[in-house]
């Protein structure tokens, strides 16, 4: 199980250094007028999705495979445990921002994206956010046993 926990955990780094370092790109490249530069930005971007692609498979199986261990060793382990759900809830949030930035990215690919880099800018903290919610969640574990 420990294994799984640790596998998981280095997988979410992995997962967070594209959600967090992508958007950056992003402004970069909003900003950049030389065409050269922009096509550089093109290829960063397009290598470092591929990895947080990978992080977020891999966060996903053995996230999965922690829960499972979970439930089949804990009885009622969902029913103890308000706080999961809640992260849950904001590691779903996470997978449609990483969706959204796979859009962001084909877009500046394609020279569309209109973002201005003061929007990117603040679309790049929300990872950030949802990291703050999730951490305390499962450190705290505010809602155990609550119901």
């Amino acid at each position: 199980m420990l294994w799984l926990k640790a596998f998981h955990i280095v997988a979410v780094v992995t997962w967070f250094a594209g959600l967090l370092y992508l958007p950056r790109l992003f402004v970069y490249h909003a900003e950049a007028t030389e065409p050269v530069v922009r096509e550089r930005f093109k290829v960063m971007e397009r290598r470092l999705l591929v990895m947080t692609h990978i992080g977020a498979a891999l966060t996903f199986i053995f996230g999965m495979a922690t829960l499972t261990w979970w439930l089949m060793h804990v009885p009622g382990y969902m029913k103890l445990n308000y706080w999961l759900h809640a992260k849950l809830v904001l590691v779903f949030l996470l997978y449609g921002y990483h969706g959204y930035l796979v859009r962001l990215t084909r877009e500046f690919a394609e020279d569309r994206c209109r973002r201005s880099s003061r929007w990117l800018r603040i679309f790049n903290e929300v990872p950030a956010l949802l990291l703050i919610g999730i951490v305390i969640l499962v450190v705290v574990q505010p809602f155990k046993g609550v119901g």
